[in-house]
């Protein structure tokens, strides 16, 4: 395959988590296939935006609760969801639609109430060899030792994450699931943080009004957030200013490392800096 890995691996993730929500009540089975497929020209033929060709095919397959038609339809759609409030924001399929797309490649979903989905992700495969001098590691950065980082993220499971790639990066991490129980956290104690990493939606105050009450207590606090939306659709929504630090769901290390660097040392200066 030649496309993003860091790309591909958000995709997965994405389809990953909605099959994992699609069997919280009962539990369930979650299957991930890889095979080499072929798509020829009598299905590009019912499907115009696919080419013919060779491709890796990725499927994952939940047995949970599944989807009707109606719903089927509107799957790939941004913020389409059939979730309670803070149970997900709707965004995983159509970015994992997006970034199928972006790579020239096929995305398909097949689902029967009460007996699962499965989403097919079809991408390019590549043919020709890849040189020996490439590399696909990602260089991690460490912290710099003794700088204090607080984490607001009402999922437990991501919260719990973050907080251990922030200790395995050396760095001191405390950490709360809403604005308030931050906001009470630096009122009754006398630390000092050097960056609030926050979700944009969180319950009760949102992490922008967050970052606006923990600046007044703290001025010299940077400020990144976090999102599993895209930076367009925060800002066109009026969650964010055009300009703010942000970081994508999921977060991966070598990505989270290097944007708290940037901050921490100085070295980034958003579009509203630059004005």
């Amino acid at each position: 395959m030649e496309v993003d890995p860091s790309e591909l691996e958000s995709a997965i993730l994405n389809t990953v988590v909605n099959a994992r929500d699609a069997m919280a009540d009962g539990g369930g089975k979650l299957t991930i296939e890889t095979s080499n497929a072929y798509l020829d020209e009598n299905y590009c033929r019912h499907h115009a935006e696919v080419r013919p060709g060779q491709y890796v095919l990725i499927a994952i397959t939940d047995t949970g609760c599944g989807m009707p038609p109606e719903v089927l339809q509107h799957a790939f759609e941004p913020f389409f969801t059939t979730k309670v409030s803070g149970h997900g924001t709707g965004l995983g399929l159509s970015q994992v639609y997006g970034f199928v797309k972006q790579s020239a490649g096929h995305v398909t979903l097949y689902s029967e109430v009460g007996e699962g989905t499965t989403v097919k992700i079809y991408v390019p495969r590549l043919t020709r060899s890849m040189p020996s001098t490439e590399r696909a590691a990602e260089e991690i950065v460490g912290g710099h030792g003794g700088e204090t980082i607080l984490v607001v993220e009402d999922d437990p499971d991501v919260r719990s994450y973050v907080v251990e790639v922030l200790k395995e990066l050396q760095y001191d991490a405390l950490a709360a699931p809403d604005a308030g129980s931050a906001l009470q956290l630096l009122d009754s104690t006398n630390i000092q943080i050097d960056l609030l990493l926050t979700d944009v939606i969180l319950p009760g105050q949102n992490g922008r009004e967050l970052a606006i009450e923990i600046k007044k207590r703290q001025p010299g606090a940077k400020v990144l957030f976090m999102t599993g939306y895209s930076r367009n659709a925060i800002v066109h929504q009026g969650r964010l200013d055009v300009g703010v630090d942000l970081i994508q769901k999921p977060l991966t290390q070598p990505a989270l490392a290097s944007k708290i660097r940037e901050l921490l040392d100085g070295k980034n200066m958003s579009s509203t800096d630059k004005q």
